[in-house]
């Protein structure tokens, strides 16, 4: 019962600031356009809503709730196509609290009640409870090391996506992203430490995976 109700808390807390985002980006003007790094505004709403959803904040987070929900309705959730989805949640969530906190809480400055819930909750809350539920729940064991290469192929393909939609739409969700201040070498490079950031993580949670004592799955 405990281990329901706390992914299902996580779940809670993951689409109530999905629900804020998309209320702030719908908010927002769309013009005069605007193309500056990780702005919502200065495009008509379905740009602003695709521009919510390019975020690896987002995208880590709507994995965390999601598997988060489907182990508050079965706690031994198991098979190897949700083994992968569980594994990116985990790794994905943990570098997006990582990297926010070390380098982008710097240069992003929340306004309002409605950004700064949001944030602190996609930033800090979720990661800070998927860790805990993971060390306390698990399920375990479930990571094999397939499931860390085939993992990895998330974030590779994240790179690629966010690149291409740079070229398109001139928009670029992260600075270590934007090609046009950057160029295609640094970014690529970018790219590289960033995944090999979550290759050691998610070879980290194989390791507990593999040494912690295998937890309730009910």
């Amino acid at each position: 019962m405990i281990a329901r109700s706390w992914h299902a808390v996580i779940a809670v807390f993951v689409f109530a600031a999905l629900v804020l985002q998309l209320w702030i980006a719908l908010r927002v003007s769309p013009t005069p356009a605007d193309h500056a790094v990780g702005t919502l505004r200065g495009t008509p709403w379905p740009g602003r809503v695709l521009r919510v959803f390019s975020f690896f904040t987002i995208q880590s987070n709507v994995l965390a709730g999601v598997t988060s929900l489907q182990l508050a309705r079965r706690p031994g959730r198991d098979g190897p196509g949700w083994r992968i989805l569980r594994l990116d949640a985990l790794f994905g969530i943990i570098v997006t609290g990582i990297v926010y906190s070390t380098v982008l809480a710097r240069i992003h400055e929340p306004h309002g009640w409605q950004e700064t819930s949001s944030n602190f909750v996609v930033h800090y809350v979720v990661p800070i409870m998927m860790v805990l539920g993971w060390l306390l729940f698990g399920p375990r064991p479930r990571i094999a090391v397939r499931t860390v290469w085939l993992s990895l192929i998330w974030p590779a393909l994240y790179f690629l996506y966010a690149m291409v939609l740079g070229q398109i739409s001139g928009w670029y969700p992260y600075p270590f992203v934007d090609v046009s201040s950057h160029g295609y070498p640094r970014v690529l490079v970018n790219a590289v430490l960033v995944t090999a950031v979550f290759a050691v993580v998610a070879v980290l949670f194989r390791l507990g995976d593999r040494k912690l004592r295998p937890a309730p799955t009910g």
